[in-house]
C-alpha cells in the first residue's frame, strides 16, 4: 500500500485496520444504547439481521462470491449460529444495563473461554502454560466483577455469559471454515438469526418497528458489526494475533472515555486492573500458541 511514494509495512496497516474496528466496535454500542429505549435486544437482533441479510447478499452478488454459497453442514451452522445469537443478545444487554468498559473488559475473556473449550470440542492440547494464562485471566475477571450478593448484577452476568457465548461462537466457526466459505457462513448467519429474532421478539405476537428517530441507529448497528468484524479479520490477515491483540486492547479505554463522556459513567481503577490482567493472560497465551506453530 503506497502513499506518495511511502510503502506500509504489514504491521502499520494493521493498526489502521484495528482502528477501524476499534470505532466500529464502539460505535456499535453507542447505536444499541440508543434503541434500546424503544426496542428490545431480540427486536435489535431481528432488524440488524434483516439489514445484514440485504448488505450480504448484495456485497455477494457484486463480487461474484453468491455463486460460491453452500450448506454443507447445517447443524454445525445451526448450532453456531445459536451460540452467536445467545452471546450477542447478552452483550446488548449487558451494554445497556451496566458501565461499558466492564462489557468490554469482560467480553475480553472471550479468547481464555476458546482456550479452554477447544479441547472439549476440537480435541486440542491445553498445556501448562495455557492453564496459568487461564488462572491469571479469571484473576482478572473477578476483579472486574467483583462478586458478592450486593452487586452481582444480571448486567455483569450477562456480559460475563456473552463471552462464553462467543467462544463457542469461535469454535464452531473454526470447525466450519474447513469445509465452508466466509460468504457462506456470513450468509447463514444473518439468514438464521432474522429467524431467531422474529420468533423470540414475536412469541408474544407484539413486534416494536422502529420509528423514523432510531432507524439510522438501528442501520448503524448492523453496518458496525459487519464492518468491525472485517477490519478485525483484515488485521489478522496482516499481522500476528500476538501484534493485532494489544492493538484491540485500546477499545478498553476508548470506551471507557465514551461512557464517561456521553453516559457519565466513572473510571474505575479496579476495572482497568482487572482488564490488564485479563488481556496478560489473553497474550501469554497467544504468544505460546504462536512459539508451538513455529517449532
Amino acid at each position: 500500500m503506497s502513499l506518495s511514494g511511502f510503502k506500509m509495512s504489514n504491521t502499520t496497516q494493521a493498526a489502521l485496520w484495528m482502528i477501524g474496528a476499534i470505532i466500529a466496535f464502539t460505535t456499535m454500542a453507542i447505536a444499541g444504547r440508543s434503541v434500546s429505549a424503544e426496542l428490545d435486544t431480540f427486536e435489535i437482533m431481528l432488524f440488524r439481521s434483516l439489514i445484514g441479510i440485504v448488505i450480504v447478499l448484495a456485497v455477494a452478488s457484486y463480487s461474484g462470491a453468491i455463486r460460491t454459497i453452500r450448506f454443507r453442514k447445517l447443524r454445525l451452522h445451526l448450532l453456531r449460529n445459536i451460540c452467536h445469537f445467545t452471546g450477542q443478545n447478552l452483550w446488548f444487554y449487558a451494554i445497556i444495563t451496566i458501565p461499558l468498559a466492564q462489557v468490554f473488559a469482560l467480553e475480553f475473556t472471550t479468547p481464555i473461554w476458546v482456550m479452554l473449550l477447544s479441547p472439549l470440542i476440537l480435541q486440542e492440547r491445553l498445556t501448562g502454560l495455557g492453564l496459568i494464562a487461564a488462572l491469571i485471566g479469571f484473576v482478572g475477571i473477578v476483579i472486574v466483577a467483583r462478586p458478592d450478593p450486593t452487586n452481582l448484577s444480571p448486567g455483569l452476568l450477562a456480559a460475563a455469559g456473552c463471552a462464553v457465548f462467543f467462544a463457542l461462537s469461535a469454535i464452531f466457526t473454526r470447525k466450519l471454515t474447513r469445509t465452508e466459505g466466509i460468504t457462506s457462513i456470513l450468509c447463514f448467519l444473518t439468514l438464521t438469526q432474522a429467524v431467531f429474532g422474529l420468533v423470540c421478539a414475536g412469541y408474544d405476537g407484539d413486534i416494536a418497528v422502529p420509528s423514523r428517530a432510531i432507524l439510522p441507529w438501528v442501520v448503524v448497528i448492523s453496518v458496525a458489526g459487519l464492518v468491525a468484524h472485517f477490519c478485525l479479520t483484515k488485521a489478522l490477515s496482516l499481522a500476528p494475533a500476538s501484534t493485532v491483540m494489544p492493538l484491540d486492547f485500546v477499545r478498553l479505554p476508548a470506551i471507557a472515555v465514551v461512557g464517561m463522556v456521553l453516559y457519565d459513567e466513572p473510571l474505575e481503577v479496579l476495572v482497568f486492573a482487572g482488564a490488564v490482567l485479563i488481556f496478560l493472560g489473553n497474550y501469554i497465551n497467544i504468544r505460546h500458541v504462536g512459539r508451538r506453530v513455529q517449532n
